[in-house]
């Protein structure tokens, strides 16, 4: 599961989950509110969803980016207060790892409203680095960055909407790599995107590195330059997801982005992807890319690129779960390529250093916003 997101405009906040939708009409609602904490906000977003909480925003303002707010909205009738309580204590065990103290949580009750108006109303365009924009799929490209490549997320589908620190630095630092790979390979450039969320980084690869996506995320009927200092070639992605939820998501984004989902037709020769096991191509921005995706782990990762490791690996989940997978890394990058890892704290890379390195992986800390970090990595042995 990729880290989720939250906004980056003030007094706005960013929604999560499966969506709300309207609640028996006239019925009171009770609005959690919390201080989330920068080491506890993944577990507390992950253990409300897994609650079927799915009304849930982050806010904070640039100015104060540490203070993060969390709100949640529960039906006040499915919510009495012993069922409150219980929600608290749960939350609370969360931060005992950590040796911290939960915030105290306070509840406000109001009155019904369309959800489906105002959770959207928390969303607006977010520019992400030098020429990325993140839009949800509702609103129209603003003119002031039509310039820029938009990345269409449906923030309802699932976790990573591009505006939490891990996923921005991951969508930065995948800008400069972009920007910055050297010669021409040849061939296309292949990338893994190994818990891929709501597919958001699978799609800024495929276009950074492909062509045929016009600014504002439409698709353009023929290749447009991409201003770049590299020459621009076909890039090919293969995404993973555990979560049949993300592998669903990823599908649905890249339909948002004129990309097609499951069913298109497979230059890879995949299966329709209707039981998110199996991989299928993208349709009709083949000009881009091509993207296949499963649900799984590295292993599945390593059976979809087909015994040919990728140039680039994507990985924005927690930093346990990039330990315990980096034996597997290198089944899915090539020994020359670059790795980019996020989902991690800063105070967590001396530890994580260490594990990869037994590994075989050379990490060095390459960015970090507060107290979120993106590790590079490179093989350590010799790349013939």
């Amino acid at each position: 599961m990729s880290p989720s997101q939250a906004s980056a405009f003030p007094g706005s906040g960013q929604g999560h989950g499966a969506g709300p939708g309207s609640g028996p009409a006239g019925q009171p609602w009770w609005r959690l509110e919390l201080l989330a904490l920068p080491e506890l906000e993944e577990s507390l977003l992950w253990k409300l969803q897994a609650l079927g909480i799915h009304r849930v925003a982050i806010e904070h303002t640039p100015r104060n980016p540490d203070q993060r707010q969390l709100l949640a909205w529960l039906p006040a009738v499915d919510w009495p207060e012993p069922e409150r309580l219980q929600l608290e204590v749960a939350l609370a065990a969360l931060s005992e790892p950590f040796g911290l103290t939960l915030p105290p949580i306070t509840w406000q009750q109001q009155g019904d409203e369309d959800w489906s108006l105002s959770w959207k109303q928390h969303w607006q365009a977010d520019p992400v680095g030098a020429r990325l924009l993140v839009l949800p799929a509702w609103l129209d490209c603003p003119p002031e960055f039509a310039d820029r490549l938009a990345i269409r997320i449906d923030p309802g589908n699932a976790f990573g909407t591009g505006s939490h620190p891990t996923t921005r630095l991951c969508l930065e630092a995948l800008e400069r790599w972009a920007e910055g790979r050297g010669t021409d390979l040849g061939r296309p450039v292949r990338v893994a995107d190994l818990g891929c969320g709501s597919g958001i980084l699978a799609l800024a690869a495929l276009k950074l590195l492909g062509q045929g996506t016009a600014p504002g995320g439409q698709p353009s009927p023929a290749p447009i330059p991409i201003p770049s200092p590299s020459p621009v070639v076909a890039c090919q992605v293969f995404a993973v997801d555990s979560d049949p939820l993300a592998v669903r998501a990823t599908w649905a984004n890249a339909a948002c982005n004129g990309f097609g989902g499951p069913g298109a037709p497979s230059a890879a020769g995949g299966k329709d992807g209707k039981d998110g096991k199996d991989a299928s191509s993208l349709g009709p921005a083949s000009l881009a890319g091509s993207l296949q995706v499963a649900q799984g782990s590295a292993q599945v990762l390593a059976e979809l690129l087909g015994g040919q490791p990728a140039d680039l690996l994507l990985c924005n989940i927690l930093a346990p779960v990039i330990e315990a997978l980096a034996p597997a890394f290198a089944t899915v990058l090539a020994p020359g390529g670059v790795g980019l890892l996020s989902g991690l704290l800063v105070s967590q890379v001396p530890g994580l250093t260490q594990a990869l390195a037994a590994a075989g992986w050379r990490a060095e800390l390459v960015a970090q916003q507060s107290q979120w970090g993106l590790l590079e990595i490179r093989s350590a042995r010799p790349v013939a």
